[in-house]
């Protein structure tokens, strides 16, 4: 029996590209099932890789350039320009400015962090003519409530005695007005949307400084301080523009980069795959599909509120088509996975190893966990058709 196996993961965060992550996961069903016909379907959800994801697939233009990246320091970067009729469109990911990639991991302090190089990267497809900017939210460094970005469109913001605060969410702490007069005027004339995770909250329990700021660098004590920080940036932005980003979905993303792109660049926040499908192949090579092999980094009890395994999962059970999820780590909460559409999961690791050790061998250890995944999976197919052909 011949299968249509999709492949549709995300790319592994400082290890993998998706496109390397398909290879891999491709290879390792070749090896255990050389009969399968392979579709392959990149899932970008904003973060590394959409840019190029979506000029591929439109047959654009990939712009290379240099801005300020997260910590302050010149970095290469990119931007791209769509194909395809309608409006001339650009498209940019935070995190080719202000990604977790781009810190060193040395740096890594979200109270210092800045989003500037994101609305430099505006201001570059504001220039070059764009009518329209997407602007794909995820894999972030910061926590700077995209302060950095309003920054760099032309807003001051001032402490109490009417001097600039510096870069950093640590800053927003002093922060005391907002002067919005020199924020660049074609922000008015261009159509901005964001592709955010619809479930990330700017503050609180679940606010993005607690949930991810650790991950960024932050200790316990920063994680508080970034917290109120980021509350203080709230009220001063409903003070100054009249938008409560404080409870608006998916103002969070990004280290609360899509608070600062709807209260400064004018930004519409949606769903992120509500605006990355559009461009991609994936519902339509689903519809060829009998198993989906989905992939990411981690899996884990968040993976269910945005994440490409438990979306690409939803979807495929829509469709009656079981989906296994291959990961670098299984973390707390991973059953979850289970009801929003993942039919199975396994790690990519066999045994212990270091970071660095798992991020070198990275490809190799996702080509031989999809092999193992196939295998079994095989071993189900003999088994159904035996038992068919004894009934």
């Amino acid at each position: 029996m011949s299968l249509n196996i999709l492949i549709a993961p995300s790319g592994f965060k400082e290890s993998l590209s998706v496109d390397a992550v398909i290879r891999a996961i491709g290879d390792g069903v070749r090896r255990a099932m050389p009969e399968a016909r392979i579709l392959a379907a990149p899932m970008v959800d904003g973060g590394e890789g959409t840019v190029e994801a979506l000029v591929r697939s439109t047959s654009g233009r990939l712009i290379r350039t240099r801005v300020t990246g997260p910590v302050g320091q010149p970095v290469a970067s990119f931007w791209g320009l769509l194909g395809g009729a309608g409006p001339r469109t650009a498209v940019i990911e935070m995190a080719a400015a202000a990604g977790l990639s781009l810190v060193p991991r040395e740096q890594r302090n979200p109270m210092l962090t800045t989003s500037y190089g994101v609305g430099e990267l505006i201001l570059e497809a504001l220039d070059a003519g764009a009518e329209r900017i997407l602007v794909g939210c995820g894999d972030s460094g910061i926590n700077d409530g995209g302060a950095g970005l309003a920054r760099a469109l032309g807003a001051r913001l001032l402490d109490e005695h009417g001097a600039p605060i510096g870069p950093g969410g640590g800053e927003l702490a002093w922060l005391h007005r907002i002067d919005m007069s020199g924020l660049d005027p074609r922000l008015k004339s261009v159509q901005i949307d964001a592709a955010v995770n619809w479930h990330n909250q700017l503050l609180g329990p679940r606010g993005v400084a607690r949930v991810f700021g650790p991950q960024k660098g932050a200790t316990p004590s920063q994680v508080d301080y970034l917290d109120a920080a980021l509350a203080r940036w709230a009220l001063a932005i409903r003070a100054e523009t009249g938008t409560d980003v404080a409870r608006m979905s998916g103002a969070g993303a990004s280290g609360g980069l899509g608070a600062g792109l709807a209260a400064f660049a004018g930004a519409t926040l949606h769903p992120r795959f509500e605006i990355v499908l559009e461009y991609l192949e994936f519902d339509r090579l689903l519809g060829h599909a009998d198993l989906v092999i989905t992939a990411e980094g981690s899996l884990d009890g968040q993976s269910p509120f945005g994440k490409v395994p438990c979306e690409v999962g939803r979807r495929a059970e829509r469709r009656g088509i079981p989906a296994i999820a291959l990961a670098g780590t299984i973390g707390k909460g991973a059953g979850e996975t289970f009801s929003h559409g993942i039919s199975a999961f396994a790690s990519i690791l066999k045994r212990p190893c270091s970071l660095e050790e798992a991020i070198e061998n990275g490809e190799k250890l996702l080509r031989r966990a999809a092999e193992d995944a196939v295998r079994m999976l095989s071993v189900g197919v003999r088994l159904s058709a035996r038992g068919a052909k004894a009934a």
